[in-house]
């Protein structure tokens, strides 16, 4: 007896398909749901009304005592590991894709206070290429809780970021933290010393092979507008009139690359921004600190354009800062809007175009 394959051409074609499917759907919906399910399950979504049919019930107790085995985690769907297919939107690759501000108490080394504990903001996040779905993002988490008990310096970020390229399987990853640095100050003459609490992120980029070290600080200043105390000058002085030059609280971040294998502290950062301008705001004050705050102020009245300049001359001398951004904003009390100014050096920072938000981000509540 010879025996032959059933040719390709004898498959059912698309009408005998639709036929049989119909055929399906007669039978099913006679059918009880205990018969539908003895068959197959999946009939059920074939008939109107029944794609979401809850046949066999389903247990509504949680499971305390259930085990996940190995078999059983391979078994789970992945679908942002899923194929090229599930990609929604243009296939393009994706410079940035992670998680952000997920918190935890990180310890760090410091210039002048030991190891400080401090709450940080985390984001991390990986490139993606063109051809892929997605990425886990609890990976980001677990690669980084690895080195979560360790002092923080920018070496450990390193080590975190190696751990974010290898379980990601990626070639560019971004680490920032975010903090909020309490250092102590003294006030101008009583003694007095309080906390100021400095905002600031480390941030490690690998791209293209290439890993860089960056800073930021917002330093927060008074700014006495130069123009205003002339004007409040020249009416003591010509009428014998009371007059006082208006003065703001005013915002510079300052953006930098690090360069060489010299550390940069986060005090060493806001010593320059200091000696840049030294009208920070004070913590403890008395009258006699009051009074020269005031003295402090008059002698350096300063314009928004000054201070870029003068944050940018003390960033130049340093040698181990390359490309820098300064972005101030002087939140005047003689208008309703805000005074503000940009400089870059080198070509990290340069834009043509400026976020929307950008300014508005420097606003400081206190």
């Amino acid at each position: 007896m010879n025996i032959h394959t059933r040719e390709l051409s004898d498959m059912p074609d698309r009408d005998e398909a639709k036929a049989a499917l119909e055929r399906l759907r007669s039978w099913a919906a006679q059918a009880t749901p205990e018969e539908v399910a003895d068959l197959d399950p999946a009939i059920a979504r074939l008939l109107p009304g029944r794609s979401l049919s809850n046949y066999p019930d389903l247990s509504r107790d949680y499971p305390d005592e259930f085990k996940v085995s190995d078999a059983y985690k391979a078994s789970l769907p992945d679908l942002q590991n899923g194929p090229s297919s599930l990609i929604r939107g243009a296939r393009q690759q994706l410079q940035h894709v992670g998680i952000s501000n997920f918190r935890l108490p990180i310890q760090f080394h410091t210039r002048d206070n030991g190891d400080l504990t401090l709450e940080t903001s985390v984001t991390g996040t990986v490139s993606l290429e063109a051809g892929k779905k997605g990425i886990n993002m609890s990976r980001i988490m677990r690669s980084f809780y690895r080195h979560a008990e360790k002092t923080f310096s920018f070496e450990v970020m390193e080590a975190a970021l190696d751990d974010y390229i290898t379980d990601l399987d990626t070639i560019d990853a971004r680490l920032q933290m975010r903090f909020s640095y309490p250092a102590k100050v003294t006030s101008l003459r009583s003694g007095l010393q309080g906390y100021q609490y400095y905002d600031i992120a480390m941030e490690l980029v690998e791209q293209d092979g290439v890993r860089r070290k960056f800073m930021h600080l917002d330093y927060i200043y008074s700014s006495t507008c130069p123009c205003s105390l002339e004007l409040s000058e020249h009416a003591r002085q010509t009428r014998g009139q009371l007059a006082t030059p208006h003065s703001q609280r005013s915002v510079a971040r300052l953006s930098i690359e690090i360069e060489g294998p010299q550390i940069l502290w986060f005090e060493d950062l806001i010593d320059m921004a200091r000696a840049a301008v030294p009208t920070e705001t004070q913590v403890m004050v008395k009258r006699e600190d009051e009074q020269a705050f005031a003295e402090l102020n008059a002698a350096n009245p300063i314009f928004v354009e000054d201070a870029a300049r003068l944050f940018c001359e003390q960033l130049l001398k340093d040698p181990r800062i390359g490309d820098f951004r300064v972005v101030a904003s002087h939140q005047e009390s003689l208008h309703s809007h805000d005074a503000v100014s940009v400089l870059t050096e080198g070509e990290t920072f340069a834009s043509d175009s400026i976020d929307p938000r950008m300014f508005s981000s420097l606003f400081h509540v206190g």
